[in-house]
């Protein structure tokens, strides 16, 4: 299935495109060549925003959670990219322990821990489901939708080693958060392999630090190919010491709003973009599409009701909003089934292995989709992100969808070089 765009064609984007194809040999060389530097996170979702002059992730997943919206035809892919990451990792390894969020109740993260650990059985790893959940005190077996069962176990950490009861493995991969912070019982760990680091966790990560990693990667690749890094890259800022309730910081936010909304009208009119330019605030660390809004003038910051100060004061695990990232807005001209959509690309290792839309059909293109009334599109990528082909015209699918991956795989870099930048010294304390 072809997305439907809903804004010409023959404009930016279709050069945009068309210089990705041109460059397609000097752009692989180029990241082989990066990876050969930095090491990939394990694995990674990026969610992109094409608006038909400008196609840009605004988000980079660490712990995704939705490897059951991605098509069926990929899992092949995704055991490959597994298995390619496990032999770089710990090549002897026999045993993994997937510890997942504690969403004992949410049907659909469970079908994605499903899927995870399915793909890493495939890879011929033995792996079991640790639980960070106080609930969970015994081995407790979870049904699913389509009639399998997950078996949740408690965690175990002896002699400074964390498994499960009978269970030692040499690698750990988180797909938790960390948003309530780190429990002492994951840290210092005894020669075993813990994935992502400690500090990809919200407890520690933050948007600014990766966005600054990504101007860099942006930067370097826009001259590469030799386009304006504008075109990639959404502008952003950044506020300290907020208090939404308090209405502590206004005048900071309303500054960096407006600063940054004369920013990208300048860009539109040096492109000669007859939109509306609006940025996206939102909380600088966390999750699941919480504690965002979205500003077309600086005023509106001023004079938050009640209402939407709650809503921006807290964050997943009911965490308080004290810093936050202003981001250029970049509007979805994406439609899938008559809803604005937006593309979601999973990577393993430093590999594309599928993607999905995320699609809203109460929402406008210039709105947060990440919202309650979301669903998924798993059939969207109908082939794969890494096979561009020459013979058609850019904007086919696997054209298209060899731009999404391209970009992708920019921001994954950007991750890499956001965990080397913020990575602790050994024996360093991790915060809580």
């Amino acid at each position: 299935m072809v997305p439907c765009l809903t804004t010409a064609l023959s404009g930016p984007l279709l050069d945009l495109e068309r210089r990705f194809l041109d460059n397609a040999t000097t752009i692989e060389r180029w990241l082989r060549s990066q990876w050969q530097e930095h090491t990939p996170p394990f694995y990674g979702s990026v969610d992109l925003r094409n608006s038909g002059f400008k196609l840009a992730p605004v988000d980079m997943n660490l712990f995704p959670g939705g490897f059951n919206n991605l098509n069926e035809a990929f899992h092949p892919l995704c055991v490959q990219a597994a298995m390619s990451a496990v032999e770089k990792i710990c090549p002897d390894a026999r045993n993994l322990l997937l510890i997942p969020e504690n969403h004992t109740r949410n049907r659909f993260y469970l079908q994605n821990v499903a899927q995870i650990a399915a793909i890493l059985r495939r890879t011929g790893l033995n792996v079991r489901l640790g639980s960070l959940s106080p609930e969970v005190t015994a081995p407790t077996p979870v049904d699913l939708d389509d009639g399998t069962q997950l078996l949740l176990e408690p965690l175990v950490r002896s002699r400074g080693r964390l498994g499960v009861d009978g269970f030692d493995p040499c690698m750990i991969l988180l797909n938790n958060d960390l948003s309530a912070g780190i429990p002492d019982i994951l840290r210092g760990l005894d020669s075993q392999y813990l994935l992502p680091p400690l500090h990809a966790g919200w407890a520690v990560r933050r948007k600014t630090h990766h966005f600054a990693a990504y101007d860099d990667v942006a930067n370097e690749f826009a001259k590469l190919i030799g386009i304006d890094p504008w075109r990639i890259n959404p502008y952003f800022s950044s506020c300290d010491e907020i208090d939404f309730h308090d209405r502590q910081g206004e005048d900071c936010l309303a500054a960096k709003v407006d600063g940054l909304l004369t920013m990208i009208r300048e860009k539109y009119r040096e492109h000669g973009i007859d939109e509306t330019p609006y940025v996206v605030v939102k909380a600088d660390a966390g999750t699941y599409g919480m504690g965002v809004m979205t500003v077309r003038d600086a005023d509106e910051v001023r004079g938050l009701n009640r209402r939407q100060r709650n809503k921006m004061s807290v964050v997943k695990e009911g965490l308080a909003v004290s810093q936050v990232i202003i981001q250029e807005g970049v509007q979805t001209f994406e439609e899938v089934g008559g809803g604005v959509a937006e593309p979601v690309v999973y990577m393993i290792d430093r590999y594309v292995v599928g993607g999905f839309y995320r699609v809203h059909t109460a929402r406008g293109r210039d709105e947060n989709l990440n919202a309650p009334g979301m669903h998924f599109e798993p059939l969207a990528f109908e082939t794969s992100c890494s096979l561009p082909d020459q013979r058609c015209d850019p904007d086919a699918a696997p054209n298209r969808f060899y731009a999404y991956g391209v970009v992708a795989r920019l921001a994954l870099l950007a991750a890499s070089l956001e965990l080397e930048r913020t990575a602790l010294p050994a024996g360093a304390a991790v915060a809580a």
